[in-house]
């Protein structure tokens, strides 16, 4: 049959052989595959970042804190270490990394195409967190190029990145930039910083089990913190510990030695001291010159001599007083002119941050009591007044000494050395109690006063700054003396952006005479003979006063010499009882080991008003400045009469 385009057989067409049609398919597929490259290029590396600026580090701007002399006290913002050369490094930190982060990282070239199926397997199927599937290649570039958002656009880029950091670099260069650039969280950036930061050391001294927790903060740094996330941190290291066993970095036995070696981890910078004072001033910084937009400098009043001799007076005394139930402390010291010398706001930072020195406010007690006293001398009193000694009702309330004794006539300078309740309860309602509270506040005291008969005795929340800077006007001739902690705020380069002196208004006088005099020279028995002889330090003039409160959940002792003065508080976080602390013991014992270490550094002069010698002393009553609270009135109908004090529990001291 004739074959042709309109009739016959048609001739069969050739099959290809499997070869042919690998060849052939393996074209097509090619072309299409060069197609499918060029449009992800040509959509998604149109706007690719400039990666021209590799080496520029980008960061948050830091903040050094000096001291008054020009000592390093803090930084806070990002921290930068210079670069670890990876080859000085013990082989095992780099591994550390590669065995949680990217075990393949040695055999693929930018990516790992299975580990994006594993993700995306598992994002398709499980809710909650997301599995990203990255290299550390990737994750380099995302640090170096990219933003932190999670979208289709953002991961692509991230993919063409990576591919052009492994054409660009070697392995081991990748490794080393990945972790000298890498976020361990607390503002360290880069391995060296981290290890500074959380082990006090240089990275080339990292253990096995320190390399592992830096390596398992990098699923979260905040989440896996070895600081604030103990028990998660530990639990990453030891998966961490067992993924460098199985690529065979570490031994078996070596992890095992691992665990064993108690890893010590500080939760501050080994070259930082002074942080309640830091954080203090840390905001305020903030609202003096705005958001840093480039790194400051921060001259701060503290004497960091000093300061170090108050936080070991603070930790020696909490630790002394342990078994009697002090648990806190706290203490700040300001210069006549208001500086804050020292500061420290809790017994250990480490373990609380939380800023007794300001953010606290407790009752004050019979520490309360020289306002009350001042306030009669400036009404016409004189220390040498005699008074009584004995059983006084004001309204409901019948104030008490605790050791229910009352000592008959005696001055006033005994009233207040021994730290006679009944006499300032008295005292203050005849002065009256707004009058009392005037004089705080004019002398410093800011927090809110109540005006019932019970704060002649101290029933007002102070905090230990305000008390000292309340009684600074004694120490410096009675001018009021406001305290502050930033002396001048300058960017590295120099420009300075507040000076104190600038914005410094001239001193007002806040005690005239002879009200001063009298009444240093009344509290100058408080420690020469009264509640506060454990206070004395040999040698120098030292005035001030003692204050315990009711059932002994508060303790202070606020003292002072020429142009200095210290404010020290004790007690717990959560206000119960401690076991018969008064003002006079652990206190007045902590003030004098601080004032003894600071003392000979400040060449302190006398209490300005000189050295009047003290009439004959009363017998004591050694634990007079407790609050003898007022009797709890019985029954529904028993309500506070206008101007008396409320119910002995709802007293606040």
């Amino acid at each position: 049959m004739a074959n042709g385009p309109f009739g016959g057989n048609k001739a069969a067409k050739p099959q290809r052989t499997p070869l042919q049609a690998l060849v052939y398919w393996g074209t097509v597929l090619g072309v299409w595959g060069l197609i499918f490259v060029v449009a992800f290029f040509a959509v998604f590396a149109s706007d690719l970042p400039d990666t021209s600026k590799l080496y520029d580090v980008k960061r948050q701007p830091s903040i050094n804190y000096l001291d008054r002399s020009g000592a390093l006290l803090a930084v806070r913002g990002s921290q930068y270490a210079p670069p670890v050369d990876i080859d000085a490094l013990p082989k095992y930190v780099p591994a550390a990394f590669v065995a949680i982060e990217d075990r393949q990282f040695y055999h693929h070239f930018g990516f790992n195409p299975w580990g994006i199926m594993r993700s995306l397997a598992w994002n398709a199927t499980h809710d909650g967190p997301q599995r990203g599937g990255s290299t550390i290649t990737q994750q380099l570039a995302r640090n170096l190029f990219l933003s932190p958002a999670q979208n289709y656009r953002r991961k692509a880029q991230e993919l063409i990145l990576a591919v052009w950091l492994e054409m660009k670099f070697s392995k081991k260069q990748i490794l080393a930039l990945y972790m000298n650039r890498v976020y361990f969280g607390a503002g360290a950036y880069g391995i060296e910083a981290a290890s500074q930061r959380y082990f006090n050391k240089p990275a080339d001294q990292l253990t096995i089990g320190e390399a592992a927790l830096l390596a398992g903060m990098m699923k979260g740094p905040a989440r896996y913190s070895p600081v604030s996330a103990k028990e998660r941190a530990a639990r990453r290291a030891t998966i961490v510990l067992d993924e460098m066993v199985r690529i065979k970095a570490i031994t078996a036995e070596e992890r095992d030695e691992a665990f064993r070696t108690p890893v010590q981890v500080s939760a501050t910078l080994a070259n930082q001291r002074a942080q309640y004072f830091t954080d203090f001033i840390d905001a305020q910084v903030r609202s003096l010159v705005g958001e840093p937009t480039e790194d400051l400098v921060v001259e701060t009043t503290l004497d960091l001599p000093i300061q170090v001799s108050a936080e070991r007076a603070v930790k020696l005394g909490v630790e002394g007083h342990g078994a009697q139930g002090v648990q806190q402390a706290a203490l700040v010291a300001i210069d006549g002119e208001g500086r804050i010398r020292a500061y420290v706001g809790g017994a250990d930072y480490a373990d609380s941050q939380f800023d007794r020195a300001t953010t606290a406010r407790r009752q004050a007690g019979s520490a309360f009591k020289p306002f009350v006293y001042l306030t009669a001398m400036e009404q016409g009193r004189t220390p040498s007044v005699m008074v009584v000694d004995e059983p006084v009702k004001i309204g409901n309330w019948e104030p008490k000494n605790y050791t229910n004794k009352y000592l008959g006539p005696m001055t006033l300078q005994t009233a207040l050395s021994q730290s006679i309740n009944t006499v300032a309860a008295r005292l203050a309602n005849e002065v009256g109690t707004s009058n009392v509270a005037a004089t705080a506040r004019r002398l410093g005291i800011t927090s809110k006063i109540q005006l019932d008969p019970s704060m002649a005795l101290g029933a007002v929340e102070v905090s230990p700054m305000e008390m000292a800077q309340a009684y600074a006007p004694f120490s410096n001739g009675g001018f009021l003396a406001k305290g502050y902690g930033i002396e001048r705020i300058r960017t590295a380069s120099g420009k300075v952006l507040y000076d104190h002196s600038v914005e410094k208004q001239a001193r007002s006088a806040v005690i005239g005479s002879p009200a001063l005099q009298y009444m240093n020279q009344m509290m100058r028995q408080v420690v020469a003979a009264g509640t506060g002889t454990r206070a004395k330090v040999a040698g120098y003039d030292i005035a001030g006063k003692t204050g315990t409160t009711s059932d002994y959940k508060d303790a202070w002792f606020v003292g002072y010499t020429g142009g200095f003065v210290t404010a020290v508080w004790t007690g717990k976080d959560d206000n119960t009882p401690m076991k018969r602390v008064t003002g006079g013991g652990a206190p007045a014992e902590v003030w004098r080991t601080f004032m003894a270490a600071a003392l000979p550094r400040l060449k302190a002069t006398p209490i300005p008003g000189g050295v009047v010698e003290p009439p004959p002393i009363a017998p004591t009553d050694p634990i007079g400045d407790l609050i003898d609270p007022a009797p709890t009135p019985e029954g529904p109908a028993a309500e506070t009469p206008q101007g008396a004090p409320p119910p002995a529990d709802q007293l606040p001291y």
